[in-house]
């Protein structure tokens, strides 16, 4: 999956859609999205000159450096990895150590897992995770031009990760959680795949207020991180039923002019907030 992306322009979310997808309609339509943008065949959310939950074409840094990353960050990773997605910097909350093995959901073309790379070092291990074949393929190109050897990408669903039990030290992800359609799975998943003691750190959309009728089961609205928000209160349940304590989900004070340029037509920040998200699994 990808990560998160910022609307500029007109998404033509339609708001006639009354009966829910299913969790297979959900996920191929998330794969297809994200498919095609992974092959330069469009942009994330099917509008030029924009991506959701986080830039536009025109200038991935400057969108990612609204999102939180330092111009230090920015330039440590070769062009190719940073698709101007996503909506925070997961790795800025993570509190990444030298040998720590971290893994990536929905990892894209790899910028966060090279960040996390570099905090790790080559005595870590970083591996992504994607169900989109073609945002893989990329990651993998990109491995070799970012001298990336502790770094590894696998194709496979959030809700099944290609992970060991107890392996992980600390699980990050950046505004992909919201395009689940089974996110207690994921919480499950990840409690799973975290040693004892591993720790979570993702950045995400949450949802703030009801969202306008039809728009919650809207394909477009789910792929673009807006119809996949949850509340915060069921965040928090969530990440306590599969196990976790010390759950923050914490919306951004500063993420609203953003999410206003998410799209033309409606103001988006009236139903969703970037939020930083943590959790630790128990000793």
């Amino acid at each position: 999956m990808p990560a998160e992306r910022q609307l500029r322009g007109d998404i033509h979310m339609s708001e006639d859609s009354t009966s829910a997808p299913d969790a297979r309609e959900q996920r191929n339509a998330v794969r297809d999205h994200y498919g095609t943008f992974a092959a330069g065949e469009g942009d994330a959310c099917g509008v030029s000159g924009s991506s959701c939950c986080g830039g536009g074409e025109a200038d991935v840094s400057a969108t990612a450096r609204e999102l939180g990353y330092s111009t230090e960050e920015l330039e440590a990773v070769a062009a190719g990895a940073n698709l101007g997605v996503g909506c925070g910097n997961p790795t800025a909350i993570a509190n990444l150590d030298e040998g720590e093995t971290v893994v990536d959901l929905g990892s894209g073309a790899g910028f966060d897992c090279f960040l996390a790379g570099r905090e790790v070092g080559p005595s870590g291990q970083v591996i992504g995770v994607d169900m989109t074949p073609e945002m893989v393929e990329r990651a993998r190109d990109n491995v070799e031009d970012n001298d990336a050897d502790a770094v590894e990408f696998r194709l496979g669903e959030i809700e099944h990760l290609p992970v060991a039990d107890a392996t992980a030290d600390v699980v990050i992800s950046n505004c992909v959680v919201n395009l689940s359609p089974d996110k207690p799975q994921v919480f499950d998943e990840v409690y799973r795949v975290l040693a004892p003691g591993g720790r979570v750190a993702i950045t995400d959309v949450v949802l703030t207020a009801d969202l306008p009728d039809g728009l919650r089961t809207d394909l477009d609205a789910i792929s673009n991180c807006i119809a996949g928000a949850s509340r915060i209160g069921d965040l928090e349940a969530m990440l306590e039923d599969a196990g976790f304590e010390s759950v923050s989900v914490e919306p951004k004070d500063d993420s609203d002019a953003l999410i206003r340029e998410w799209t033309e037509d409606r103001d988006l920040s009236e139903y969703v907030a970037s939020a930083r998200i943590t959790a630790r699994k128990p000793a």
